[in-house]
Protein backbone atom coordinates (compact mmCIF):
# COMPACT_ATOMS: atom_id res chain seq x y z
CA UNK A 1 0.00 0.00 0.00
CA UNK A 2 1.01 3.64 -0.45
CA UNK A 3 2.36 5.60 2.49
CA UNK A 4 0.47 8.79 3.31
CA UNK A 5 1.68 11.64 5.48
CA UNK A 6 -0.17 12.59 8.64
CA UNK A 7 -1.38 15.78 6.92
CA UNK A 8 -2.85 13.81 4.01
CA UNK A 9 -4.70 11.59 6.47
CA UNK A 10 -5.87 14.61 8.45
CA UNK A 11 -7.26 16.41 5.39
CA UNK A 12 -8.88 13.19 4.16
CA UNK A 13 -10.64 12.25 7.40
CA UNK A 14 -11.37 15.88 8.34
CA UNK A 15 -11.57 17.81 5.06
CA UNK A 16 -11.75 21.58 5.32
CA UNK A 17 -14.29 23.65 3.39
CA UNK A 18 -16.13 20.69 1.88
CA UNK A 19 -19.54 21.30 0.35
CA UNK A 20 -21.33 24.00 -1.65
CA UNK A 21 -20.47 27.69 -1.29
CA UNK A 22 -23.68 29.62 -1.84
CA UNK A 23 -21.97 32.99 -2.33
CA UNK A 24 -19.38 31.69 -4.78
CA UNK A 25 -18.66 34.02 -7.69
CA UNK A 26 -15.95 31.88 -9.28
CA UNK A 27 -16.46 28.16 -10.02
CA UNK A 28 -14.07 25.72 -11.69
CA UNK A 29 -14.98 22.16 -12.75
CA UNK A 30 -12.28 19.72 -13.84
CA UNK A 31 -11.80 15.99 -14.19
CA UNK A 32 -14.25 13.24 -14.99
CA UNK A 33 -15.99 10.93 -12.55
CA UNK A 34 -15.93 8.23 -15.24
CA UNK A 35 -12.12 8.39 -15.07
CA UNK A 36 -12.12 8.21 -11.29
CA UNK A 37 -11.64 11.83 -10.18
CA UNK A 38 -13.67 15.02 -10.53
CA UNK A 39 -13.39 18.33 -8.68
CA UNK A 40 -15.49 21.47 -8.37
CA UNK A 41 -13.70 24.43 -6.72
CA UNK A 42 -15.81 27.39 -5.58
CA UNK A 43 -14.36 30.80 -4.69
CA UNK A 44 -15.87 33.84 -3.00
CA UNK A 45 -13.84 36.81 -4.24
CA UNK A 46 -13.96 40.41 -3.00
CA UNK A 47 -14.42 42.46 -6.22
CA UNK A 48 -12.55 45.57 -5.11
CA UNK A 49 -9.37 43.81 -3.97
CA UNK A 50 -9.68 40.46 -5.79
CA UNK A 51 -8.88 38.75 -2.48
CA UNK A 52 -10.27 35.23 -2.03
CA UNK A 53 -12.47 35.49 1.06
CA UNK A 54 -13.59 31.87 1.07
CA UNK A 55 -13.08 28.66 -0.90
CA UNK A 56 -15.01 25.39 -0.90
CA UNK A 57 -14.78 22.17 -2.87
CA UNK A 58 -16.80 19.15 -3.91
CA UNK A 59 -14.94 16.14 -5.22
CA UNK A 60 -15.41 12.53 -6.18
CA UNK A 61 -12.15 10.67 -5.97
CA UNK A 62 -9.63 8.93 -3.78
CA UNK A 63 -8.34 10.06 -0.40
CA UNK A 64 -5.53 12.01 -2.06
CA UNK A 65 -8.04 13.90 -4.22
CA UNK A 66 -10.02 14.89 -1.13
CA UNK A 67 -6.89 15.86 0.80
CA UNK A 68 -5.47 17.86 -2.12
CA UNK A 69 -8.75 19.72 -2.60
CA UNK A 70 -9.02 20.45 1.12
CA UNK A 71 -5.43 21.70 1.24
CA UNK A 72 -5.95 23.91 -1.81
CA UNK A 73 -8.91 25.72 -0.26
CA UNK A 74 -6.84 26.46 2.84
CA UNK A 75 -3.89 27.65 0.78
CA UNK A 76 -5.75 30.16 -1.38
CA UNK A 77 -7.95 31.85 1.21
CA UNK A 78 -6.64 35.33 1.90
CA UNK A 79 -4.61 35.50 -1.32
CA UNK A 80 -5.33 37.75 -4.26
CA UNK A 81 -6.25 36.00 -7.49
CA UNK A 82 -2.82 36.72 -8.98
CA UNK A 83 -1.14 35.31 -5.87
CA UNK A 84 -3.35 32.22 -6.00
CA UNK A 85 -2.44 31.61 -9.63
CA UNK A 86 1.17 31.16 -8.53
CA UNK A 87 0.21 28.08 -6.46
CA UNK A 88 1.61 25.03 -8.27
CA UNK A 89 0.64 21.40 -7.99
CA UNK A 90 3.95 20.80 -6.21
CA UNK A 91 3.01 23.50 -3.67
CA UNK A 92 -0.16 21.54 -2.90
CA UNK A 93 1.83 18.32 -2.43
CA UNK A 94 4.38 20.13 -0.24
CA UNK A 95 1.59 21.59 1.91
CA UNK A 96 0.52 18.00 2.60
CA UNK A 97 4.10 16.93 3.39
CA UNK A 98 4.21 15.00 0.14
CA UNK A 99 1.92 12.74 -1.87
CA UNK A 100 2.69 9.24 -3.14
CA UNK A 101 4.02 9.69 -6.69
CA UNK A 102 1.12 7.55 -7.93
CA UNK A 103 -1.27 10.22 -6.60
CA UNK A 104 0.36 13.40 -7.87
CA UNK A 105 -2.37 13.71 -10.52
CA UNK A 106 -4.66 14.81 -7.66
CA UNK A 107 -2.55 17.92 -7.06
CA UNK A 108 -2.46 18.60 -10.82
CA UNK A 109 -6.26 18.46 -10.85
CA UNK A 110 -6.39 20.96 -7.99
CA UNK A 111 -4.16 23.37 -9.86
CA UNK A 112 -6.38 23.16 -12.94
CA UNK A 113 -9.55 23.69 -10.88
CA UNK A 114 -8.02 26.85 -9.41
CA UNK A 115 -7.19 28.19 -12.87
CA UNK A 116 -10.71 27.37 -14.08
CA UNK A 117 -12.40 29.06 -11.08
CA UNK A 118 -10.37 32.24 -11.46
CA UNK A 119 -11.09 32.37 -15.18
CA UNK A 120 -14.78 31.90 -14.41
CA UNK A 121 -14.72 34.81 -11.94
CA UNK A 122 -13.01 37.07 -14.48
CA UNK A 123 -15.48 36.16 -17.18
CA UNK A 124 -12.81 34.44 -19.24
CA UNK A 125 -13.18 31.20 -21.12
CA UNK A 126 -10.79 28.69 -19.58
CA UNK A 127 -9.38 25.88 -21.67
CA UNK A 128 -7.60 22.94 -20.07
CA UNK A 129 -5.80 22.37 -23.38
CA UNK A 130 -6.75 18.70 -23.26
CA UNK A 131 -8.36 18.95 -26.69
CA UNK A 132 -5.80 21.17 -28.38
CA UNK A 133 -3.22 18.47 -29.00
CA UNK A 134 -3.30 14.97 -30.42
CA UNK A 135 -5.10 12.52 -28.14
CA UNK A 136 -2.39 10.33 -26.62
CA UNK A 137 -4.18 8.32 -23.93
CA UNK A 138 -7.64 7.22 -25.02
CA UNK A 139 -8.34 5.45 -21.74
CA UNK A 140 -8.26 8.71 -19.77
CA UNK A 141 -8.68 11.24 -22.61
CA UNK A 142 -5.29 12.90 -22.04
CA UNK A 143 -3.74 14.76 -24.94
CA UNK A 144 -0.20 15.75 -25.88
CA UNK A 145 -0.50 19.35 -24.66
CA UNK A 146 -1.39 18.38 -21.11
CA UNK A 147 1.33 15.74 -20.94
CA UNK A 148 3.96 18.14 -22.26
CA UNK A 149 2.91 20.91 -19.84
CA UNK A 150 3.01 18.59 -16.82
CA UNK A 151 6.36 17.10 -17.89
CA UNK A 152 7.86 20.59 -18.12
CA UNK A 153 6.30 21.90 -14.91
CA UNK A 154 7.38 18.92 -12.81
CA UNK A 155 10.58 17.90 -14.62
CA UNK A 156 9.33 14.38 -15.33
CA UNK A 157 11.62 11.86 -16.99
CA UNK A 158 9.79 8.54 -17.36
CA UNK A 159 6.50 7.13 -18.61
CA UNK A 160 5.80 5.93 -15.08
CA UNK A 161 6.11 9.46 -13.69
CA UNK A 162 3.80 10.79 -16.42
CA UNK A 163 1.22 8.19 -15.40
CA UNK A 164 1.49 9.21 -11.75
CA UNK A 165 0.90 12.89 -12.60
CA UNK A 166 -1.73 12.60 -15.34
CA UNK A 167 -3.03 8.98 -15.37
CA UNK A 168 -1.99 8.80 -19.05
CA UNK A 169 -0.61 5.34 -19.73
CA UNK A 170 -2.29 3.79 -16.72
CA UNK A 171 -4.82 1.80 -18.72
CA UNK A 172 -4.09 -0.38 -21.73
CA UNK A 173 -0.51 0.95 -22.10
CA UNK A 174 -0.86 1.40 -25.87
CA UNK A 175 0.03 5.08 -25.50
CA UNK A 176 3.44 4.52 -23.87
CA UNK A 177 5.25 5.07 -27.16
CA UNK A 178 3.49 8.41 -27.62
CA UNK A 179 4.39 9.47 -24.09
CA UNK A 180 8.02 8.52 -24.69
CA UNK A 181 8.05 10.70 -27.81
CA UNK A 182 6.82 13.68 -25.79
CA UNK A 183 9.46 13.04 -23.12
CA UNK A 184 12.15 12.92 -25.81
CA UNK A 185 10.88 16.15 -27.34
CA UNK A 186 10.93 18.00 -24.02
CA UNK A 187 14.34 16.59 -23.15
CA UNK A 188 15.69 17.83 -26.49
CA UNK A 189 14.37 21.29 -25.72
CA UNK A 190 15.93 21.21 -22.26
CA UNK A 191 19.22 19.29 -22.43
CA UNK A 192 20.21 17.84 -19.09
CA UNK A 193 16.63 17.47 -17.97
CA UNK A 194 17.05 13.72 -17.69
CA UNK A 195 20.05 14.18 -15.40
CA UNK A 196 18.07 15.87 -12.65
CA UNK A 197 16.54 14.21 -9.63
CA UNK A 198 12.94 12.99 -9.55
CA UNK A 199 10.31 15.37 -8.13
CA UNK A 200 10.67 16.09 -4.42
CA UNK A 201 7.61 14.08 -3.41
CA UNK A 202 8.91 10.84 -4.90
CA UNK A 203 12.03 9.71 -2.97
CA UNK A 204 10.37 9.05 0.38
CA UNK A 205 7.54 6.97 -1.06
CA UNK A 206 7.49 3.27 -1.96
CA UNK A 207 7.32 1.79 -5.41
CA UNK A 208 3.97 1.49 -7.13
CA UNK A 209 2.08 -1.60 -5.97
CA UNK A 210 2.30 -4.60 -8.26
CA UNK A 211 -0.73 -6.70 -9.23
CA UNK A 212 -1.23 -9.73 -6.97
CA UNK A 213 1.24 -12.50 -7.78
CA UNK A 214 -1.33 -15.16 -6.92
CA UNK A 215 -5.00 -15.33 -7.67
CA UNK A 216 -7.08 -14.11 -4.76
CA UNK A 217 -9.45 -16.56 -3.15
CA UNK A 218 -13.09 -15.51 -3.19
CA UNK A 219 -12.85 -14.72 0.53
CA UNK A 220 -9.78 -12.52 0.01
CA UNK A 221 -11.40 -10.83 -2.98
CA UNK A 222 -14.59 -10.03 -1.08
CA UNK A 223 -12.55 -8.66 1.82
CA UNK A 224 -10.75 -6.24 -0.52
CA UNK A 225 -14.04 -5.27 -2.18
CA UNK A 226 -15.50 -4.46 1.21
CA UNK A 227 -12.44 -2.34 2.01
CA UNK A 228 -13.08 -0.25 -1.11
CA UNK A 229 -16.75 0.19 -0.26
CA UNK A 230 -15.84 1.25 3.27
CA UNK A 231 -13.46 3.86 1.85
CA UNK A 232 -16.12 5.49 -0.35
CA UNK A 233 -19.00 5.15 2.11
CA UNK A 234 -18.23 8.36 4.10
CA UNK A 235 -18.37 10.46 0.90
CA UNK A 236 -21.72 8.95 -0.09
CA UNK A 237 -23.14 9.26 3.41
CA UNK A 238 -22.30 12.97 3.49
CA UNK A 239 -24.82 13.29 0.64
CA UNK A 240 -27.30 10.98 2.44
CA UNK A 241 -26.45 7.96 0.30
CA UNK A 242 -24.76 4.62 0.87
CA UNK A 243 -23.55 1.50 -0.90
CA UNK A 244 -23.58 -2.19 0.00
CA UNK A 245 -22.16 -5.27 -1.70
CA UNK A 246 -24.84 -7.47 -3.28
CA UNK A 247 -22.88 -10.21 -5.04
CA UNK A 248 -19.64 -11.08 -6.81
CA UNK A 249 -19.85 -13.11 -10.01
CA UNK A 250 -16.45 -13.53 -11.61
CA UNK A 251 -15.28 -10.10 -12.75
CA UNK A 252 -18.68 -8.52 -12.13
CA UNK A 253 -19.31 -6.87 -8.77
CA UNK A 254 -22.93 -6.02 -8.00
CA UNK A 255 -23.78 -3.35 -5.41
CA UNK A 256 -26.88 -1.81 -3.87
CA UNK A 257 -26.91 1.99 -4.02
CA UNK A 258 -29.04 3.20 -1.14
CA UNK A 259 -30.59 6.40 0.13
CA UNK A 260 -30.00 9.46 -2.03
CA UNK A 261 -27.71 7.41 -4.32
CA UNK A 262 -30.59 5.17 -5.40
CA UNK A 263 -32.00 6.48 -8.66
CA UNK A 264 -29.74 9.54 -8.55
CA UNK A 265 -28.91 11.10 -11.94
CA UNK A 266 -25.23 10.64 -11.01
CA UNK A 267 -25.64 6.89 -10.39
CA UNK A 268 -23.57 5.84 -13.41
CA UNK A 269 -20.80 8.27 -12.46
CA UNK A 270 -20.78 6.99 -8.87
CA UNK A 271 -20.49 3.40 -10.05
CA UNK A 272 -17.69 4.42 -12.41
CA UNK A 273 -15.71 5.97 -9.59
CA UNK A 274 -16.16 2.91 -7.38
CA UNK A 275 -15.14 0.68 -10.29
CA UNK A 276 -11.88 2.59 -10.75
CA UNK A 277 -11.03 2.07 -7.07
CA UNK A 278 -11.87 -1.64 -7.35
CA UNK A 279 -9.52 -2.02 -10.33
CA UNK A 280 -6.68 -0.29 -8.47
CA UNK A 281 -7.19 -2.37 -5.31
CA UNK A 282 -7.75 -5.78 -6.90
CA UNK A 283 -5.12 -5.39 -9.62
CA UNK A 284 -7.50 -6.68 -12.28
CA UNK A 285 -10.18 -5.35 -14.60
CA UNK A 286 -13.62 -5.68 -13.04
CA UNK A 287 -17.07 -4.21 -13.61
CA UNK A 288 -19.15 -2.59 -10.88
CA UNK A 289 -22.85 -2.86 -11.67
CA UNK A 290 -26.11 -2.08 -9.85
CA UNK A 291 -27.74 -5.05 -8.16
CA UNK A 292 -30.74 -4.61 -10.46
CA UNK A 293 -28.53 -5.88 -13.31
CA UNK A 294 -27.89 -9.24 -11.67
CA UNK A 295 -29.00 -12.13 -13.91
CA UNK A 296 -32.19 -13.80 -12.80
CA UNK A 297 -31.81 -17.53 -12.25
CA UNK A 298 -34.35 -19.69 -14.03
Amino acid sequence: MWEYSDKVREHFFNPRNSGPLEEANGIGDVGSIQCGDALRLMLKVEPETEIILDAHFQTFGCGSAIASSSALTEMVKGKTLDEALKVSNQDIADFLDGLPPEKMHCSVMGREALQAAIANYRGEEWHDDHEEGALICKCFAIDAVMIEDVVKANNLNTVEEVTFYTKAGGGCASCHEGIEEILAKVKAERPGMGETSPPAACPATPEAPKPPTKKLSIVEKIAKIQEVLESVRPMLQRDHGDVELADVQGKKIYVHLKGACSGCMMEAATLGGIQQKMIETLGELVQVLPASHMPVEA
